[in-house]
């Protein structure tokens, strides 16, 4: 299985507050996530391969010269 990320752990290595991710799950944008549960509060987890993707697809491509 691979290894699941704690909002913590993501806002840490992204730099990222813990806030500015709640907004982006809440809006729907952001790296995916996956919610262990149907409550409110059931927590969340974020895959290394989908934090992984989304910094990606956040590269922006500079003119050169």
């Amino acid at each position: 299985m691979e290894e699941l990320l704690t909002p913590e752990e993501v806002s840490s290595s992204t730099k990222l507050a813990l806030q500015t991710l709640a907004n982006m799950r809440r809006d729907r944008r952001g790296p995916r996530f996956i919610k262990l549960g149907v409550s409110v509060t059931a927590p969340v987890r974020y895959r290394r391969s989908d934090v992984e993707a989304w910094l990606d697809s956040q590269v922006v491509e500079t003119g050169a010269g």
